[in-house]
């Protein structure tokens, strides 16, 4: 082992370059060559399934457990779990004292959903080393923050049970609790710890996050002062904590002087400084915003993010080929595939240039292979938006080949076949996504708003956004289809009633259409006319708008 767990964690930073290794087929011989021949082949053709398949071809019949490492690797990066799983057990088979290999398998196969052999070889792997157990066990509290929460709280529960009287081990079975929304259990462990280590910090942090997650909103605040309050030389971090607290809260400016309190007794800490720019962003204060930022990145710090909120001011201030430029450097962490879908639409719509548009996405998914899919999803989005429907199907096929189990993308498809006029395709997908997805208010509200708006299904229109309505009330989309279904169905006061609520919720110009409609059903159409010119105002090129101009008011300028 490398000494801890921690160590291991960053192999997932270097599996993003690894398709820019030489396949070097040469190196195996017979079965094992040709399956490596044909994933440079693939790969070449863009073909990501096919590229996972070889490789993990190529692992099977090679007896190289560099091969196996590779096939895992790659599969792993392309987020083909199953080859990725295939791949990493020949590599566990082939190099049993790997701790990297074992961790791969632990990793995958709770990513599988298989819990009870995860704790198995997450539990080999922890026992192994000089370093005690429940230190490596809290080293992999940031592994399991990127896995699904109730699994990975499930695991992190079981793994701890040895270890009943460590801080470590509650501390790490809190924070996977709090992932998981538990928060009671993650205020009973957070407790637990405190018990343990009265001095520890962090453990208290974390209790107060669990009293904001169970809505104890002031309690928490209030928690996280007192324990400024009662250290005459409070630590920072617990400031950090307050102005995150603040900030939820919506209390930016109490946020801020927290922040300013912790840059005054403490200049270089650049994480203050990073907060400090996101509360000015999000003030609209874009002048101070842009200096932290500025200053941010030159601390070589926070790197990607500084330059996905410089390039989001340069985008609001439409000043287009900076926004290109600063949005096209952010190359990985969260803001990546954001950045690179702003950038080529940028480039398409701003600059009229979408073969470079496109270009910018295919150049970025060469270079990194762990967006490669994103990406194919990207030119689909793109595609669609600039009306090539023929070819951007092409690509949501591609996409929903590679994520079958990505509802939005599923969604999205639907949504691109109602454009194309396939509207008994568009049904059938919506109809296939509600079996697969039957508890999904998104599901449900895509299949109900499409029945009403282009049918005349209008009851089972009803009931599928009513329980959509049941999962997700507070949803000004699902509010909307609601308010539609009850004007197909006549209800014309019940239906102005829920869109306007649905209005004061996302002032969309699709849901002020609506209201146009209904307000022109209802036989008032001085304020019909009068909300569709304040809409129009918002957004004076909304096709909708203009649609309901068109059929409710023809002939007005």
């Amino acid at each position: 082992m490398y000494g801890t767990l921690a160590r291991l964690l960053v192999l997932g930073c270097f599996g993003a370059f690894v398709l820019a290794l030489p396949v070097r087929a040469a190196d195996d011989a017979g079965e094992a060559a040709g399956h490596l021949l044909a994933a440079e082949a693939a790969l070449k053709d863009k073909d990501y399934l096919r590229v996972s398949s070889e490789y993990r071809e190529a692992a099977a019949s090679s007896q190289r457990a560099e091969v196996a490492r590779r096939a895992t690797l790659v599969s792993f990066n392309f987020g083909f779990r199953d080859d990725a799983l295939a791949s990493a057990e020949r590599w566990l088979e082939l190099e049993p004292d790997s701790d990297q290999a074992l961790f791969f398998v632990a990793r995958l196969k709770l990513r599988s959903g298989d819990v009870r052999a995860a704790r198995k070889h997450f539990r080999t792997l922890i026992e192994r080393g000089e370093e005690p157990a429940d230190k490596r066990l809290f080293s992999l509290m940031q592994v399991m923050g990127e896995e699904d929460p109730e699994d990975a709280d499930r695991l992190m529960r079981a793994l701890a049970r040895p270890y009943a009287d460590s801080k470590y081990a509650n501390y790490a079975v809190a924070a996977m609790a709090l992932a998981a929304e538990d928060a009671a259990h993650a205020k009973k462990r957070a407790a637990r710890v405190i018990e343990l280590d009265p001095e520890w910090l962090q453990p208290k942090l974390l209790y107060a996050r669990a009293l904001l997650l169970s809505g104890e909103q002031e309690q928490a605040i209030d928690y996280t002062a007192r324990i400024i309050g009662d250290d005459p030389d409070p630590d920072p971090n617990a400031r950090m904590e307050l102005a995150i607290m603040m900030i939820s809260a919506g209390r930016d400016d109490d946020a801020l002087s927290q922040v300013n309190q912790v840059l005054l007794e403490n200049p270089s800490r650049v994480d203050a400084l990073r907060l400090m720019a996101i509360i000015n962003f999000r003030q609209e204060h874009y002048d101070a915003a842009w200096d932290d930022f500025e200053d941010v990145l030159a601390s070589r710090r926070y790197t990607m993010e500084a330059l996905y909120y410089l390039a989001r001011i340069a985008d609001i201030r439409e000043q287009t080929d900076r926004a290109i430029r600063l949005y096209a450097q952010v190359d990985e962490g969260q803001y990546a595939v954001v950045s690179r879908r702003r950038a080529s639409a940028l480039v398409a719509f701003q600059n009229d240039d979408p073969d470079e548009a496109m270009d910018l996405l295919d150049r970025f998914a060469e270079k990194n292979s762990e967006f490669a899919i994103d990406m194919v999803l990207a030119r689909a989005q793109l595609l669609q938006s600039l009306e090539r429907y023929d070819e951007a199907l092409v690509e949501y096929d591609r996409f929903v080949a590679y994520r079958p189990e990505s509802e939005g993308a599923v969604l999205g498809r639907a949504e691109l076949l109602l454009r194309m006029d396939r509207l008994e395709d568009a049904i059938a997908e919506y109809r296939d996504a509600v079996k697969r997805w039957p508890d999904s208010a998104m599901s449900l509200n895509a299949l109900g708003y499409t029945l009403a708006d282009r049918t005349e299904e209008y009851r089972e229109a009803e009931k599928l956004i009513r329980k959509a309505l049941k999962l997700n009330p507070d949803s000004p989309a699902i509010i909307d289809s609601w308010g539609w279904v009850l004007y197909r169905l006549g209800r014309h006061e019940e239906a102005l009633v829920a869109l306007e609520r649905a209005y004061e919720g996302l002032p969309d110009p699709e849901i002020a259409a609506h209201i146009v409609e209904v307000l022109a059903a209802l036989g008032r159409h001085d304020e019909a006319l009068a909300f569709l010119e304040t809409s129009e105002e918002k957004t004076p090129d909304d096709e909708l708008l203009r649609d309901v101009r068109e059929r409710v008011f023809p002939g007005t300028p």
